[in-house]
């Protein structure tokens, strides 16, 4: 930082500069649950720290219909809650929804997945920005793996969210019903299968602008064939990330990179579906944090955080 004083009308000007503008800020973005056992949602009492961390997960959940759909509906939904990375039982609280400066991001800011750490993903795409940059896309799985093993199962619970604990999350969610018998009506909600997709864009400056989330999910009505539904979902993918293109426009954020990932089932005949896209802001239980601290986990891979944790 320098000063340059300046005269004027008899008046002594202090103007004071700083590097900030030619440097990227560092923000101390400590983000400790009250919980040893268990992370918590952002902005809940007794967290050290103001930071917080997302965490990536799309899942599904399927149940036997009853003649309650509404019961039915719970059901399932909570079964994508608790399937691969485990975050049941609790109260989600929706978010808009961006990742800001004092975000950190699970298995690409902290506990870095090898594949980004090596740099050893190639895009799925690319699409061009309104800048005319390029916006690559890359598969989520990394990440997604990476939130499995922080949260655990829920027959091998980790550090999950704490039971009951109020969480704000990046969200959408649909369900839906498959007849027992005959082809299912769209106008009633029915369909083949569900699906979501979860994204995560990083802006190119992420000191100065937020990135971006976005979330997707839909009904599979158009025949029983999972390849089919697996193709379009793999077409669909240009059509999120074009959302993402646009968002940025809408903002004036360019995108470094984007990480998108999906989920699908189809139903059994007589099931009800539910397909999940969640990414919750979290507090890290004070158990998940190494030796050294929260800012260490900037300096480990998730495999190293793993090994440190005595975890497969």
């Amino acid at each position: 930082m320098w000063r340059k004083i300046i005269l004027f009308s008899g008046l002594i000007l202090v103007l004071v500069f700083s590097n900030a503008f030619a440097e990227q800020q560092v923000f101390d973005k400590t983000a400790v649950s009250p919980f040893e056992d268990y992370c918590d949602g952002y902005g809940m009492p007794g967290a050290q720290g103001i930071g917080y961390v997302n965490v990536l997960k799309v899942s599904t959940g399927t149940v036997d219909k009853s003649d309650d759909l509404l019961i039915d509906g719970i059901i399932a939904y909570d079964r994508a809650e608790t399937t691969d990375a485990y975050i049941g039982g609790i109260n989600m609280l929706t978010a808009s929804s961006f990742n800001g400066i004092m975000g950190s991001i699970w298995g690409l800011d902290l506990a870095v997945a090898e594949e980004v750490e090596n740099n050893t993903q190639k895009p799925m795409f690319t699409l061009t920005q309104y800048d005319g940059t390029p916006l690559p896309v890359y598969d989520a799985a990394p990440l997604i793996e990476a939130g499995k093993a922080l949260f655990g199962t829920a027959q091998d619970r980790h550090f999950p969210p704490a039971p009951g604990s109020h969480v704000i999350c990046a969200h959408k969610d649909v369900t839906a019903y498959r007849p027992l018998k005959g082809s299912p009506s769209p106008e009633k909600g029915q369909a083949y299968g569900v699906w979501s997709y979860l994204c995560i864009s990083l802006a190119k400056d992420r000191t100065a602008a937020p990135s971006l989330f976005i979330e997707d999910a839909g009904l599979w009505t158009r025949n029983n064939n999972e390849k089919d539904l697996k193709h379009f979902l793999d077409e669909h993918q240009k059509n999120v990330a074009k959302s993402i293109v646009d968002c940025g426009e809408n903002q004036s954020v360019v995108y470094d990179r984007t990480y998108m990932a999906y989920a699908y089932v189809i139903m059994k005949p007589g099931y009800v579906g539910t397909a999940l896209t969640v990414a919750p802001y979290v507090t890290l239980a004070r158990k998940a944090l190494p030796a050294g601290g929260f800012m260490a986990l900037e300096k480990m891979s998730l495999k190293e955080w793993k090994k440190s944790m005595k975890f497969k």
